[in-house]
């Protein structure tokens, strides 16, 4: 069946399984989610909920904004996502998702936006080796190097590794184990490093895999 759920990364810690062996994790606070729209098929083509996480004031919204979470009577909420799931005809406008959605030892896919690292070189952001500490070579031991013949091709061919905007990207990590779930305190930990910074927003769904 599938799931999902908005929450916010807190950081990564380890705890300890039953043979004392540690595992890596990172804590997420997952929700709670209130439902604010349905899709449904008939109006829209296709099935769907729109899950909003996290209070924000009233005087942070615009007029239309306002519209939509007065339309659901709902509490305004700083972050909007929608989920196509499988049982949305159960959910209703209004309804709340937590952490308990999930369970022990599932496997999910979890999106965030990755640390910004601005312009980077090409041994920052790809890992290529810097040139001899030679004569001749200089004065810039970092940079890319060679980039092809003259006559032919006489271009760079396309998808080229070269220096640029490094980070700041939406990426996905598929397959990773929930380990722990605190429902009292909307908790859920997942092993293995999750993108984006402390306090940062992700989104959490069944793992397609």
């Amino acid at each position: 069946m599938k799931k999902g759920i908005i929450g916010r990364k807190l950081g990564m810690t380890q705890l300890f399984d039953e043979k004392g062996k540690v595992i890596p994790v990172t804590v997420i606070n997952a929700g709670p989610c209130v439902v604010v729209q349905k899709r449904t098929n008939e109006k829209n083509g296709y099935e769907a909920v729109q899950l909003g996480f996290s209070d924000i004031p009233e005087r942070k919204l615009n007029k239309p904004e306002k519209g939509v979470f007065a339309k659901a009577q709902v509490s305004f909420k700083k972050y909007l996502k929608e989920f196509r799931l499988d049982d949305c005809s159960s959910l209703n406008v209004g309804d709340v998702v937590t952490a308990d959605t999930f369970e022990v030892g599932e496997k999910v896919d979890i999106t965030g936006i990755t640390k910004g690292r601005g312009y980077s070189g090409v041994i920052k952001r790809w890992g290529c080796h810097r040139l001899r500490m030679t004569h001749g070579t200089g004065p810039v031991h970092r940079q890319a190097g060679s980039m092809g013949a003259n006559s032919d091709p006489s271009r760079i061919f396309k998808n080229k590794k070269m220096a640029g905007q490094y980070g700041n990207e939406q990426v996905t990590m598929l397959n990773l184990e929930i380990v722990k779930i605190d429902p009292d305190n909307n908790l859920i930990a997942v092993k293995g490093a999750v993108p984006g910074a402390r306090g940062g927003i992700v989104y959490l769904r069944n793992t397609v895999k």
